[in-house]
């Protein structure tokens, strides 16, 4: 969640936005390497490795050194990037010459290994800051500020409860940090998707940065939710990630949020939205990633208006205090209408108290064949994480979806 401050532009009557543009990101490159982590031990927090994604792989040859395809070598030297000392460090270079923002730049690298248990447990960092509690614009529908609602612990084991649900983990500028996301259906793949869904935020920092690196999954993270005291004890990985880690070999977002987007002020939000098409870092016995949780939502592109949704679920792993980011939880309330400017879409708003590291968690309501589909992700809250907002999927966001499920559809 990008809990923004807005700024005067959001907030002035007729101040000058960037028009809207329908364009979609298409994230067009990352190469999936499989490296190995020998220089990222748990205590390097700043860890960064570039996403990418290809139907290639890299593979090992007999003396152990990566071999890449050549193809895959010539794109990643496009850019600068040497495979070896990437590996040794070098993604952790966050010159701005180095950090690749557009969408057809990103890739990321597997460094196998990189997400350990204990780096996993201290990544704690949003990539976002609190917004005011009154963020509405000047024009549009706004509906009263709704009144907070309590989050309540998911039970456990998660994967009982919200198979579809992770936590997502990247590195930045800043160190190591974290967000939610949701397994989602891939209309190319019936039963077989690799597609996740997110916010926009979470793999990109918007206008005045880059795709993040080291983007990766982990479906039902701390699954039977042992405490951090328990976590630093040094519990198998198979308590921490019991169904896999799955990097993100492909990611898109919307051009709005690329162009627009920013960690303060709600900027971009109404289009803050991502999809990532992810491969498992280690094998998955041929499973694909709906196929390992066992479960996978649909996504609804025209969800009723908000007069006709009786109540929505935000799910996520909320890391600023007071909470600590090693537990699963849901707010469950009826949404309301919240617009930050004439020209952009109407977002969702319900009560929550889920801060920071809930963003791009999804939001779950009954679809339009009365069935459960995924509607929104979490986007914005406020100081007080009194409120949750998220996006309602239009073109935008099916643009999105379909060309992440076509780009993979004979693969």
């Amino acid at each position: 969640m990008r809990l923004v401050r807005p700024g005067n532009s959001a907030r002035r009557r007729g101040s000058a936005r960037r028009a809207s543009s329908p364009v979609l990101a298409a994230a067009a490159f990352a190469a999936v390497l499989a490296l190995t982590a020998t220089a990222c031990g748990p205590t390097e927090d700043d860890a960064n490795a570039e996403p990418s994604s290809s139907s290639s792989s890299a593979g090992s040859a007999s003396d152990g050194k990566i071999t890449v395809p050549d193809d895959l070598k010539d794109r990643l030297k496009e850019h600068g990037i040497d495979v070896d000392k990437w590996r040794d460090g070098e993604w952790k270079n966050w010159d701005k010459d180095k950090w690749l923002r557009e969408a057809k730049d990103y890739i990321n690298p597997i460094i196998a290994g990189l997400w350990d248990p204990d780096r996993m447990r201290d990544a704690d960092k949003p990539p976002e800051k609190p917004v005011d509690n009154d963020i509405s614009g000047d024009e549009g529908v706004t509906d009263p500020t709704p009144a907070p609602v309590r989050a309540v612990g998911v039970k456990t084991p998660y994967h009982d409860n919200a198979p579809e649900s992770g936590k997502l983990f990247f590195d930045g500028p800043e160190g190591s940090m974290v967000c939610s996301a949701t397994v989602v259906k891939d209309p190319a793949h019936p039963g077989k998707s690799n597609m996740v869904w997110t916010a926009g935020h979470c793999v990109h920092a918007g206008k005045k940065g880059g795709w993040y690196r080291n983007i990766a999954f982990v479906p039902s993270y701390n699954d039977s939710g042992l405490s951090t005291a328990e976590l630093r004890d040094n519990p198998p990985k198979e308590k921490v990630a019991p169904y896999g880690i799955w990097w993100g070999t492909w990611a898109q977002t919307s051009q709005q949020w690329i162009d627009q987007g920013a960690s303060v002020g709600g900027l971009g939000a109404p289009y803050d939205f991502a999809v990532l098409h992810v491969t498992p870092e280690e094998g998955a016995a041929g499973k694909s990633l709906e196929e390992t949780v066992g479960s996978a939502l649909p996504v609804e592109f025209n969800a009723p208006a908000v007069p006709k949704i009786s109540g929505m679920t935000a799910t996520g792993f909320p890391a600023a205090a007071p909470y600590d980011g090693q537990k699963m939880f849901q707010c469950q309330d009826k949404p309301g209408r919240l617009s930050l400017a004439q020209d952009d879409p109407t977002m969702y708003r319900i009560g929550c108290s889920m801060t920071g590291g809930s963003s791009g968690g999804g939001w779950v309501a009954t679809g339009q064949d009365g069935k459960p589909a995924l509607v929104s992700n979490t986007s914005i809250g406020p100081v007080t994480a009194g409120w949750l907002a998220g996006p309602r999927f239009g073109k935008e966001a099916k643009g999105i979806y379909d060309s992440v499920s076509k780009k993979y559809a004979d693969k």
